[in-house]
């Protein structure tokens, strides 16, 4: 049912042209514009203005429909922000246990709606702190973690039944799923009483964040692994976020981590019918992840873009019959590679415009980064500012007071239908080869976003894209911004001693004996969870558990692609 008539659309069509004859041709004589064309970080080109005409064969339900509606374009609930504000979830975690839960328990008491748990590269490896390898990595990005006891230590006073917490974690997720749900019965708080996320999303880490461990075949079966068993026995607990924000990170365009992170999706839930699971049994918990850029209406457009296309896949495609399966339920993050170490000030600016986008397409959770981001982790004063940014839109802008309030925009409703056609490309390509695995494995996502990563930079280098403080409107400047600041070395010491008492006072036949089961079952390709947790409930560490699957999944050796 289209919502123009044919008159209408004739008559702006006819009136368009004579202005484009008459009215634009003399101001372009006098006021020239400022590029030859202009296009979005995606590459589309983007047209003066819009009229009906840019969208005149629209029809309503079949593309927007109601709030909480299929296809859900205008957002998964009726209400939304009018009924409940979104989580307001910062990523936290930096050097020990202990720092971590002091800065957990300072945005709690700030107003803080949700936990977000940062890892430390050894920990985002699967290896215990005391491993070679870790050597001058404990602590620095996140949060050491090498066994049951450093979960303990980050939560102790913080009732886990009464927080959500999201835990950034990919190769080694059951295993840090494992301690968060053990740390939790020792609080009294029983599995289908906790709530939160784990990333788990293994197929992005070979083209974006990149801290795979296992080859892609068995990363995905350690995904699904964790979807089944949360399905069975956590029924509050999100198994997977399957995550855009580190393609967009890693220099993908806003376009390609739609396409490629709806491309892994269709992955993980193809796998998990194939596995005999019933779809409408664990596609309700399925999560997305994504990042929020500064040109604010392409990304609106990626939202509700993304929600649509979800919604009809899950429908059409695997015969979902629960509305709910259909949902796409996001977390995002405002973007920390837009953030700048020049004039660091201006990220709060940044920051605000991207979390706006956010709102504005209808996120679930959002983290929005602190200013001195491009300079260390963040102080308690920036991070303080990132989450009063939230706040204020939350409750001043009016931003959270209409459902889906750009919608019915010209300009909004074609750029959502083109950034769905033109994900429909990218997405039909990855399937006519066999899926995402398949991609992986030929390198086709690496080296697409690799080449979007360069053009940008480009782009900035020649000034063809301004970035404020950094290639226009340059200072003379001293940082003068209070940076975080902790001692690693210490860190890393006192890390390492927890982690010999925790292997001196447990008993070690138990933990081998753990670990021969676990391997047994890998090795027999059953769901490895449960072993896992009988493991961590002796205290078998980190390393070790992962050490184990590698002897039966292996590692992967990355095949250089230039």
């Amino acid at each position: 049912m289209s919502l123009f008539n044919e008159d209408a659309l004739n008559e702006i069509k006819k009136r368009l042209k004579a202005w484009e004859e008459e009215t634009i041709k003399n101001d372009l004589i006098k006021y020239p514009e400022r590029l030859p064309e202009f296009k979005n970080i995606s590459g589309i080109l983007l047209k003066r203005f819009y009229t009906p005409a840019d969208i005149e064969n629209y029809d309503y339900f079949e593309k927007l429909g109601f709030p909480g509606e299929y296809p859900f374009t205008r957002g998964i609930h009726a209400t939304m922000y009018r009924g409940r504000i979104w989580t307001m979830r910062m990523f936290s975690g930096y050097g020990s246990p202990e720092y971590t839960n002091e800065r957990l328990k300072f945005l709690l008491k700030h107003g803080e709606t949700g936990l977000s748990l940062a890892f430390d590269f050894p920990t985002l490896l699967g290896l215990d702190a005391d491993d070679p390898l870790s050597h001058g990595e404990v602590g620095v990005v996140g949060v050491s973690v090498s066994s049951l006891k450093d979960m303990e230590v980050i939560f102790d006073g913080i009732p886990m039944d009464q927080v959500t917490t999201n835990m950034t974690i990919n190769p080694p997720a059951p295993i840090l799923l494992s301690f968060y749900i053990v740390t939790a019965e020792k609080q009294g708080v029983k599995p289908d009483q906790i709530g939160g996320t784990t990333q788990n999303d293994n197929l992005k880490e070979f083209f974006a964040q990149k801290s795979y461990v296992f080859p892609p075949e068995a990363g995905l079966k350690i995904s699904l692994d964790v979807i089944e068993y949360s399905a069975k026995y956590l029924p509050k607990w999100n198994p997977i976020s399957i995550s855009g924000y580190h393609i967009r990170e890693a220099g993908g365009t806003a376009l390609q981590e739609l396409a490629f992170t709806i491309a892994d999706g269709i992955e993980y839930v193809r796998v998990g019918i194939e596995r005999g699971m019933d779809v409408d049994v664990f596609a309700p918990r399925l999560s997305f992840f994504f990042a929020a850029g500064t040109d604010l209406f392409e990304e609106v457009a990626k939202f509700r873009a993304a929600r649509r296309m979800w919604a009809k896949i899950m429908k059409e495609r695997f015969n979902a019959k629960k509305p709910r399966s259909m949902w796409m339920r996001f977390h995002t993050q405002t973007s920390g590679v837009t953030l700048t170490a020049q004039q660091p000030e201006n990220n709060i600016i940044r920051v605000a415009i991207q979390a706006l986008a956010a709102v504005l397409g209808g996120t679930q959770s959002l983290h929005t980064n602190s200013f001195d981001e491009a300079w260390a982790l963040p102080s308690e004063k920036a991070v303080k500012i990132a989450l009063r940014t939230q706040q204020v839109l939350a409750y001043e802008s009016g931003s959270a007071d209409v459902v889906d309030p750009l919608a019915g925009s010209y300009y909004v409703e074609w750029l959502t239908d083109k950034m769905e056609e033109e994900a429909w490309k990218i997405i039909d390509r990855i399937e006519k080869i066999g899926g995402m695995v398949e991609a992986i494995k030929r390198g086709i996502p690496q080296r697409e976003i690799n080449d979007s990563a360069y053009k940008f930079q480009k782009d900035v280098e020649e000034k063809r894209r301004i970035i404020v403080g950094v290639n226009a409107f340059v200072e003379e400047e001293k940082l003068e911004i209070p940076l975080l600041r902790f001692n690693q070395e210490e860190v890393e010491k006192h890390q390492i001693e927890r982690l010999r008492k925790v292997k001196e006072t447990r008993n070690k036949a138990s933990v081998e004996w753990s670990l021969r089961e676990l391997k047994s079952a890998a090795q027999r390709n059953e769901n490895v969870i449960p072993y896992i947790i009988k493991a961590v409930r002796v205290y078998a560490t980190l390393g070790e558990i992962m050490g184990t699957l590698k002897e039966v999944y292996g590692e992967w050796v990355e095949t250089p692609l230039f």
